[in-house]
């Protein structure tokens, strides 16, 4: 059809301006357009429909990436500038009194009760006099004071030292004419722990509390030494400490021996830095483990992180069923997967930084998330005052009534907990297009709370295990103190003796007993041993010492 014969139509009729708007106004003019524009112009309504809805859906996901990405600029600020407060006042606050807004000094409060001096009965005293450079006299009338009751007052002193022994070695000969005997003979040296070093005891057992006890480095101690005198070459240390190394390895393979006996671990893991090239292995990336029994600290240092260490360190218990407090990293899913007698229990701590996380993210979901931390601070509430009352001798229906209110109370707040987290799951569908980016995260967070449930749930049949795995992480704080100090390790062995030393310190910390002590007797014992592990380790474990032995080595090392 050519243009010249195309129907002309009515773009805008006066019949259609009345029949839409009603009213005494001017009547728009005229506008013809072709057939063919015409249904061009309405073909094309449908595109630019759907391209408004694309341009609609484009700059809500937009908005949302841009919410999204100041979450995590939030995150990362928080992070690198400090951490907030977890406490933030909510309008149902405001209406209290001032006391509420009242901001917390450090330190001793006003007005409490201190704790008085402290005493410090194990320290040896050094009697000094005091006496004045004159003999005072009466300023009025001259006459000399005569002697009164003496005052005693006291000054704590530490004094370091480095000195030389110097051994007059006693030498005898013989005053007899008997064949096959020496002429002369020279009283023995005294023991030392390597018998070759020219360094005694208390040297070695500086160097290793100073490093693995006190998270120091080694080079800040010999510094100390060489301004007192003694200068150490650091090779010398090196040398030394890989000789101790073989000393400490039979206590390490006893100590894991007897918590292969235990029932309930609390487990961690950090990064740690080994600087040796091993074959197989890219980087200088290992990782640090650690598994807290009731008795024993235990540290291993792997060079990775997957779950054939937890599944290699586990497959000596002698218990039928263990459990082990975890956070909720995928290899210790595995584990449990592996070994049918591992039980996991879930650290309520990290489900807790999880909405903490969100708040400081998103601003919007402050409201939400304190409700859910309030409902976890009285889980934690009602498990300390349940886990008072609780007697480990007796299962749960043969607990007292004290415990049994406490419990029902704590089993009515969990059920709780899963109704509205099941509501909000069932309600919400992330996939809708119409779903916000902070209803995602709430989905997110409650559907982990889901997936962990079982685990989060297995302190309430086991009053014994505790909510969360903050012994675990406070077990792993010290050495992880140590790799900020001094790097990890330069050597495999080194890293190995470092997982010896940090087992063997908080083990025995553990335990009540005083490290510098146990460490002066046991070294002592292997010098005298002619620099070799004593046979008979039993006096130093601390669970087959008797109360003697473990009232003594609770105390500071003799030291007059």
């Amino acid at each position: 059809m050519n243009a010249s014969c195309q129907k002309l139509l009515p773009l805008y009729t006066p019949e259609i301006y009345d029949q839409v708007i009603d009213l005494p106004v001017e009547k728009p003019p005229l506008i013809f357009i072709t057939e063919k524009e015409y249904l061009e112009l309405k073909s094309e309504v449908g595109y630019w429909q759907a391209m408004h809805q694309k341009a609609i859906s484009r700059e809500k996901k937009l908005k949302q990436t841009i919410k999204e990405q100041e979450g995590q600029i939030r995150d990362l600020r928080n992070r690198l500038f400090g951490k907030k407060s977890e406490k933030k006042s909510s309008s149902k606050d405001e209406g209290k009194s001032k006391s509420s807004n009242f901001k917390r000094h450090r330190g001793q409060q006003p007005g409490s009760k201190g704790h008085g001096r402290t005493a410090r009965p194990h320290l040896p005293v050094k009697e000094e006099s005091a006496s004045f450079s004159k003999d005072p006299i009466c300023p009025n009338c001259g006459k000399p004071y005569i002697p009164d009751e003496s005052k005693e007052a006291e000054i704590i002193e530490v004094e370091v030292k480095a000195y030389k022994r110097k051994i007059i070695r006693c030498c005898m000969k013989k005053d007899c004419s008997c064949k096959g005997v020496p002429n002369t003979i020279t009283a023995p040296m005294p023991p030392k722990v390597i018998p070759k070093s020219p360094y005694g005891i208390s040297i070695w057992e500086a160097v290793l509390l100073n490093k693995f006890h006190y998270s120091q480095p080694t080079n800040r101690l010999l510094n100390q030494y060489a301004v007192l005198g003694s200068p150490i070459s650091p090779g010398t240390i090196a040398g030394g400490l890989k000789n101790l190394k073989e000393l400490f390895k039979p206590v390490y393979d006893a100590f894991y021996s007897h918590q292969m006996t235990e029932d309930r671990f609390h487990n961690d893991e950090s990064s740690w830095k080994v600087f040796e090239s091993i074959d197989g292995k890219i980087g200088n990336r290992w990782w640090l483990w650690v598994s807290r029994s009731v008795s024993v600290v235990y540290f291993q240092i792997a060079p990775g992180r997957g779950a054939d260490v937890p599944v290699g360190h586990f497959k000596n218990i002698q218990h039928q069923k263990i459990i082990v407090v975890c956070d909720r990293y995928c290899a210790y899913k595995s584990l449990e997967k592996q070994l049918d007698f591992i039980i996991l229990a879930f650290c309520w701590a990290h489900v807790r930084r999880d909405f903490l996380d969100a708040g400081k993210k998103y601003p919007d979901l402050e409201e939400w998330v304190l409700s859910w931390v309030e409902k976890i601070g009285e889980l934690y509430h009602i498990n300390n005052l349940r886990c008072k009352e609780f007697d480990q001798k007796l299962p749960i229906q043969w607990q007292p009534a004290s415990f049994k209110d406490q419990h029902e109370e704590l089993v009515e707040k969990m059920d709780a907990i899963v109704e509205e987290r099941d509501v909000f799951i069932k309600t919400h569908n992330p996939d809708d297009p119409d779903s916000d980016l902070l209803s995602n995260i709430k989905y997110k967070i409650l559907t982990s709370l889901q997936n962990h449930w079982e685990g989060l749930s297995v302190f309430v049949d086991h009053p014994e295990v505790p909510m969360d795995n903050n012994n675990g992480e406070r077990s792993i704080r010290n050495p992880v103190t140590g790799r900020k100090n001094y790097y990890g390790s330069g050597s495999l062995w080194s890293s190995q003796l470092a997982a010896m030393m940090f087992s063997i310190f908080q083990t025995i910390t553990l335990c009540g007993l005083n490290c510098n002590h146990w460490l002066r007797s046991y070294l002592t014992a292997c010098a005298e041993n002619h620099g070799k592990t004593p046979d008979d380790l039993s006096s130093f474990f601390p669970w087959k010492m008797d109360e003697g032995r473990r009232h003594q080595l609770s105390k500071p090392p003799d030291t007059s």
